[in-house]
């Protein structure tokens, strides 16, 4: 029992941060209509702003997470709405999703030869130690980590529900003809999306690189993982996509310790699989019914 409670603490710590970036996939989704599948990639790269601050300018930790945090919003947020998502969307949707992939690619790419091939340490945030809970020997790191990522989830929906850019970012989701007719400045409002995106994206990347090291590599696994959370969920649902980033979370740290670790990666593939057939909405999605 012991053993189970470890390893579903452990996934909740990262299904906290695939909620992070699933949550990005939701709200580009509601506001844009725009798929992001360098998804992973803009999780990736955040770590790599950080080193460089670290390794090459010498700066301490926390102001190169900062700069990496602002770095991101400004690279993965404005520049990518504005140099990438605004002349494709015109184009339709197929030309934005080859756009986002070709990005992937060249974001992956790039930070292998920019930076290097080799898996770099990333410092933890929280001292890696374990500590004992009710006779359960929990990791610190991995508790830090999921307070702050339920910290940052909660402080969005706080920000969502309860402060007036906030509802209007909800109503240009919901209906940004009606939401312009009323005043409301919807390409300010989504470029906020693509704002908290980046912000996000980059969190989940300083909250994950210590735990899976900073590799050009991640982004295909952290990308599979947030697409399949915000599935799982319910694309039309940030709420959805918390469940679902939590819910691949504990399932892939089960299947890797009771299963096989070789065969990790391919849960979420099954999990999005089950879900398309049984249930296509997700967990707390809406039927979304089109006349003919």
């Amino acid at each position: 029992m012991a053993e189970i409670l470890q390893l579903v603490i452990a996934g909740l710590a990262t299904g906290a941060i695939y909620a992070l970036a699933a949550i990005g996939f939701t709200l580009l989704w509601q506001t844009s209509q725009t798929i992001n599948f360098a998804q992973g990639e803009f999780v990736m790269l955040p770590a790599f702003f950080a080193l460089v601050a670290m390794n090459w300018l010498g700066w301490p930790f926390w102001l190169s997470c900062l700069v990496a945090i602002l770095v991101s919003i400004l690279l993965l947020g404005v520049v990518f709405k504005v140099i990438v998502v605004d002349p494709m969307l015109k184009q339709g949707v197929l030309p934005l999703v080859i756009s986002t992939i070709a990005l992937g690619m060249l974001l992956r790419e790039g930070a292998k030869d920019f930076y290097s091939a080799e898996a770099q340490p990333f410092p933890y945030i929280f001292p890696d130690r374990q500590v004992s809970v009710l006779g359960v020997q929990l990791s610190l790191s991995q508790i830090g980590v999921l307070l702050i990522a339920l910290c940052v989830i909660a402080a969005l929906q706080l920000f969502l529900s309860r402060t007036r850019t906030g509802r209007q970012m909800q109503a240009t989701a919901q209906n940004p003809t009606v939401a312009r007719i009323l005043g409301v400045p919807v390409e300010r409002m989504i470029m906020y999306t693509f704002i908290i995106n980046a912000a996000l994206a980059a969190m989940a990347s300083l909250l994950i690189s210590p735990i899976y090291l900073a590799k050009f590599s991640n982004g295909e696994h952290l990308g599979l993982a947030a697409f399949v959370a915000a599935i799982v969920g319910g694309f039309n649902q940030v709420r959805g996509a918390i469940a679902g980033g939590l819910l691949v979370g504990v399932i892939d740290n089960l299947a890797a310790a009771y299963v096989s670790t070789g065969y990790r990666q391919s849960v979420p593939l099954i999990l999005l699989v089950l879900f398309i057939l049984f249930r296509p909405q997700g967990l707390l999605g809406r039927r979304e019914e089109r006349a003919i």
